[in-house]
């Protein structure tokens, strides 16, 4: 089923709840510059298994509603809390993708982790999606201002260029014109915002107040979110488990979803 929680007197938020009876419930946080639906291989599968999949747009993506303010990692994990609050989420694992795992990173800091019993990052931009003095991987800082450039300049060429380098394993022209849809249903000037909070924000003294089991799912040739990254959240996050995807590049959610879907749902009943 699918409503909106209302996360401000102005904002609604979408969210997508299959299975509510299910006996363990995931909620999943997608990236940039997708919505929910990015998740449609693991909400095919996992409710099969007895688990309650809750896929939210972000503010400015999918279904939601698109103000033009609200974008920083800080309202955005507030959004997350509102879900949390309206759904009266317990012991629930919380998932995200690319920013959707920043922002997951971000609510278990911001929020000391309410409700959420683990933790899982499936190729996180954490704990900086762009290169620093003291951090040398990642996005050049200049690569992510061009994405926002062309953005205001011509964003439907620009999804697909960011289509291009998405996913590792070779995907079928519909495909590839399925992901670009979902790019397409966002706002322009929501794109650019979240491109910039993951330009100029950073997570390094978020991983530390992370108290809870992490799972960090990455693949080995992700160009968005390179590897490098999941290295150190590992190392950032007491109580966190790598998961290396071989075959996989920023899109293992579906490049390597049947060993995906196995490890996630092994991590939640561990």
């Amino acid at each position: 089923m699918g409503y909106y929680v209302r996360v401000e007197p102005d904002v609604k938020i979408y969210v997508e709840d299959v299975n509510p009876a299910g006996r363990k419930a995931i909620l999943f946080i997608h990236g940039w510059p997708a919505n929910h639906k990015l998740f449609e291989y693991q909400f095919d599968h996992l409710p099969q298994s007895g688990y309650r999949c809750i896929g939210m747009d972000l503010r400015g993506f999918g279904l939601s509603d698109k103000p033009w303010r609200g974008y920083s990692y800080d309202r955005l994990a507030d959004d997350v809390r509102g879900v949390v609050d309206a759904l009266q989420l317990q012991q629930f694992t919380l998932g995200g993708h690319s920013v959707g795992g920043a922002i997951a990173i971000r609510y278990m800091a911001r929020h000391n982790g309410y409700g959420a019993a683990k933790l899982a990052l499936f190729a996180a931009a954490a704990p900086s999606f762009t290169r620093r003095p003291d951090f040398p991987y990642g996005l050049p800082r200049e690569d992510v201002t061009k994405l926002i450039q062309d953005t205001y300049r011509d964003r439907p060429n620009m999804l697909r260029g960011f289509g291009d380098m998405f996913f590792f394993q070779h995907v079928t022209g519909p495909f590839s014109d399925w992901f670009f849809q979902l790019g397409l249903q966002a706002a322009g000037w929501s794109t650019a915002a979240v491109a910039a909070s993951l330009r100029d924000e950073s997570l390094f003294a978020d991983l530390g107040k992370i108290r809870v089991p992490t799972l960090i799912l990455h693949g080995i040739h992700d160009k968005v979110c390179p590897f490098p990254l999941a290295v150190a959240q590992k190392e950032g996050i007491r109580h966190a488990r790598l998961v290396p995807f071989e075959n996989s590049g920023h899109g293992l959610v579906w490049e390597e979803r049947d060993k995906f879907n196995k490890e996630l749902a092994r991590f939640i009943e561990e």
